[in-house]
C-alpha cells in the first residue's frame, strides 16, 4: 500500500483484501507472556504465508499489542487468502497449543473483508478497515470461543467475502460451515458469516433438521433467512445476534441456522 499524500487531490481510492487479528484474553496477561504470544503470533503468521505462497514483504501491517490489521496487495489471490491461509493458521495454532491448556493457549479472532481504502498518516482509511474491525469485535465471534473451548480460531468474513468467494466454491472453506449475524455499532449495521464448524455436530436439532439446513446454501435461500430474521430490542447500541428459524419450525436462539 502506497503511502499518503497530503494532498486531498492525491488520493486514490483503491480496493484491497482487508483483516484483522486478536489474540483472545491478551491484556489479561502478564507482561513477560504477552511478550512470549506477539513472538508466537508473528512466528505463526509468517509461517502460514510461507506454507500458502504469500509475500509478506508485500503486505501493509498496523500493529497493535495484542493483534494486527493487515492489508494485502493488488494481486493477491483472494481464495487462497480466505481458505488456505486461514486454514494454515488454524494448523499452526493447534501444533502451537497441543502441549498447553489454560491461559497458556494461543486462540485468535480473525476476521476479512473486501473493499475500499485509502492511506492515510495513521494508517489506512475507509470502509474496509472499519468493517473488519467491527467483525473482530462482533459479540457472536467473542461467545464462539468462549462456549467452544477446543477451538483455537473464530472467523468472520464479511457478507460480501462470503458471497463472492466462499459460497461459490472459489475457496477450501465449506459455504454450510458459516451463519450470519448482524453487528450494530453506533447505528451502523455490519453484516458477515461467523464459521461455527463445530456447531452442527453439537447441535440438539437433529439430523434431519441439520441436513435441511445445510441445504440453504444459495444465495436466495441466504436473503430469505436474513429477511426472515428478527433482532432483539436492546436498551443500547450493541452487537446484536440474528435469530432464524428452522423448517420444521423450532426456533435455534442465539444462532441464525443458514449457510
Amino acid at each position: 500500500m502506497t503511502s499518503y499524500s497530503n494532498g486531498f487531490g492525491d488520493v486514490r481510492l483503491m480496493y484491497r483484501l482487508v483483516l484483522a487479528v486478536d489474540v483472545e484474553k491478551y491484556t489479561a496477561k502478564p507482561s513477560r507472556e504477552q511478550l512470549r504470544v506477539q513472538m508466537a503470533l508473528r512466528a505463526i503468521l509468517h509461517e502460514a504465508a510461507q506454507d500458502v505462497g504469500l509475500d509478506q514483504r508485500d503486505w501493509y501491517e498496523q500493529v497493535s499489542g495484542d493483534g494486527e490489521l493487515i492489508v494485502l496487495p493488488e494481486d493477491v489471490d483472494v481464495s487462497v487468502v480466505v481458505g488456505d491461509f486461514t486454514r494454515r493458521i488454524e494448523v499452526a495454532l493447534g501444533e502451537f497449543n497441543r502441549y498447553r491448556d489454560g491461559n497458556a493457549r494461543l486462540r485468535l479472532r480473525m476476521a476479512m473483508h473486501h473493499g475500499t481504502l485509502t492511506p492515510g498518516p495513521f494508517g489506512p482509511a475507509g470502509d474496509a478497515p472499519i468493517c473488519v474491525s467491527r467483525l473482530l469485535g462482533a459479540t457472536p465471534l467473542r461467545r464462539l470461543l468462549t462456549e467452544q473451548q477446543d477451538r483455537d480460531l473464530a472467523l468472520i468474513v464479511s457478507q460480501s467475502l462470503y458471497q463472492d468467494v466462499i459460497r461459490t466454491g472459489f475457496c477450501s472453506l465449506d459455504p454450510v460451515d458459516f451463519r450470519p449475524v448482524r453487528v450494530n455499532v453506533k447505528g451502523v449495521q455490519y453484516y458477515g458469516f461467523v464459521q461455527t464448524r463445530d456447531i452442527w455436530e453439537s447441535s440438539s436439532l437433529g439430523a434431519t433438521a441439520v441436513l435441511r439446513i445445510r441445504s440453504m446454501a444459495d444465495s436466495a435461500s441466504v436473503a430469505a433467512a436474513m429477511k426472515r430474521a428478527k433482532v432483539n430490542d436492546a436498551d443500547n447500541e450493541q452487537d446484536r445476534d440474528l435469530k432464524g428459524t428452522v423448517d420444521d419450525g423450532r426456533r435455534f436462539n442465539n444462532w441464525v441456522v443458514s449457510a
